[in-house]
């Protein structure tokens, strides 16, 4: 059985009270370790420990040695790449398969990708003319925010993670990571990388526990931290803002969503089949990013229909490590909980439901486990609870539209507008459409393909601010415009 301890000023570290609380695996229920739970005075200790480090080697290295350091860490992460992803796929029963291509390997390139673009970005000077004709010169400089707060969810624990870690640390700044309470193995592991790289004390340090009166939240209130950068729940993000509001720091919130998929009936239909099968299924539906509404023109909605069935009744469910396995239970039996409630929901406001709806048998060894059935309907009225909450879970509900206003009217008619999928063949709609959805990111013809110097980041209720490239240095670090008289 493993422990999950505190990792504070480059030492793993046990818990004052001894309070811990139990990891298991969604896949059986089965006992994965213990982890320990940070009360206020490790949460104090992991922030003075990141803001001593500001001072000290950390704070003195080039751009360049930074740059080569978080490098070296992506290299040390791929060379304990089954390490990395055994913990992860016990902590979330996903599909090897998935979390070999996904998780782990973009987890690793968040700090190559970030280092080097932030590396490269310049900054502005201006001329300026002064009445005694001399001038003066106006330079921007950038330097780190100071200690960055990371709360980190579940889905995507390694991925997520160093998605804010990695351009958080190239830009000079210091982290303290509470990983989500559910997945706090590859975050834990992290810690023996930084050392091992010769990242110094107290840049990367992580407590593990739960939001409220825990360290969630003394983290997030803690005065010396500087800026809290989140990606979860919206009602959690409007908590962390409010916490926030207490000093004035910065943060960068991407929250709930109930993403629409857009299909016309001049697109591709196997392709726009292939890309909502991903959309909705793809992590057991636990993505941000996943669509949970599909609207589809309707002289073509029987058939498309159709052929999203049969491709349902294709997933294979099975344990991480089964290669013919390609879709994994929900990471905890509390989650199924909260998606069970809702398919009973769906059927109780008058939806269809057209394949799944309910909890497979997966036999004595695995009934234990959160496993779900990926469900599609049909029938809900637009005013449906299904239609309007978040469910994060396997599962969609197709309508049919028949004009180009009516869909974008529909698209747009939520609290949410983090993400949208438009799929047709033809490119002034395309563009006319997407330029009308009220969502941070659009894909037409693709869904998740995701270029790391482009901006990310949610509209209304899915979020605040914008990372990715560039973007991401207008949260991870200030400028400052230094004007000298010539």
């Amino acid at each position: 059985m493993k422990e999950f301890k505190h990792f504070i000023n480059g030492e793993y570290s046990a818990s004052i009270s001894g309070k811990t609380f139990e990891n298991r695996c969604p896949v059986d229920n089965s006992l994965i370790g213990m982890v320990h739970e940070a009360g206020r005075e490790e949460v104090d200790a992991a922030v003075k420990a990141a803001k001593a480090a500001l001072k000290g080697p950390w704070g003195k290295m080039t751009q360049a040695q930074r740059t080569a350091l978080l490098n070296k860490v992506a290299d040390r992460i791929n060379e304990r790449f089954e390490e990395f992803l055994e913990a992860e796929c016990r902590d979330t029963g996903k599909p090897r398969s998935i979390a070999s291509h996904i998780d782990i390997p973009r987890g690793a390139a968040n700090f190559k990708a970030f280092s080097e673009t932030l590396a490269n970005h310049p900054t502005e000077g201006f001329r300026l003319d002064t009445p005694d004709g001399k001038g003066a010169l106006n330079v921007g400089h950038r330097t780190p925010k100071g200690v960055i707060a990371v709360i980190s969810p579940w889905n995507l624990p390694l991925l997520l993670m160093t998605w804010k870690v990695g351009p958080a640390m190239a830009c000079g700044n210091t982290v303290v990571v509470k990983p989500s309470e559910e997945t706090p193995a590859t975050t834990t592991l992290l810690g023996e990388v930084m050392n091992e790289c010769g990242v110094p004390a107290g840049v990367f340090n992580v407590v593990h526990g739960f939001g409220p009166d825990s360290a969630g939240e003394f983290l997030t209130t803690h005065p010396l931290v500087d800026a809290i950068t989140f990606t979860g729940e919206t009602r959690t993000g409007e908590a962390i803002m409010k916490a926030a509001a207490v000093g004035l720091r910065n943060i960068s919130l991407e929250c709930g969503g109930k993403n629409p998929g857009i299909v016309f009936a001049d697109c591709d239909i196997e392709k726009a089949v292939e890309g909502t099968m991903r959309s909705a299924f793809v992590n057991c539906g636990q993505v941000c990013l996943g669509t949970e509404r599909v609207y589809v023109e309707r002289p073509i909605f029987d058939q498309f229909l159709a052929r999203m069935k049969e491709e349902v009744a294709k997933l294979k469910l099975g344990r991480p490590e089964d290669k013919n396995a390609n879709f994994g239970p929900l990471v905890s039996l509390e989650h199924r909980e909260k998606v069970k409630y809702y398919y009973d929901l769906a059927v109780v406001e008058g939806a269809t439901v057209e394949i799944g709806g309910g909890i497979p048998d997966m036999g004595a060894e695995l009934n234990g486990g959160a496993w779900i059935e990926p469900t599609i309907w049909t029938g809900l009225s637009d005013d449906a609870r299904v239609i309007r909450e978040e469910i994060f879970g396997p599962c969609c509900h197709i309508r049919p539209f028949d004009s180009e206003e009516e869909v974008i009217e529909l698209a747009n008619d939520t609290d949410y507008g983090l993400a949208a999928a438009i799929w047709t063949e033809n490119s002034a709609r395309a563009v006319r459409v997407a330029e009308q959805i009220e969502a941070g990111l659009v894909w037409v013809n693709s869904w998740f393909l995701r270029d790391l110097r482009t901006a990310f980041g949610g509209a209304k209720q899915s979020g605040i601010g914008r990372e990715g490239g560039v973007h991401g240095l207008e949260f991870y670090t200030e400028l400052k415009n230094i004007c000298i008289k010539l």
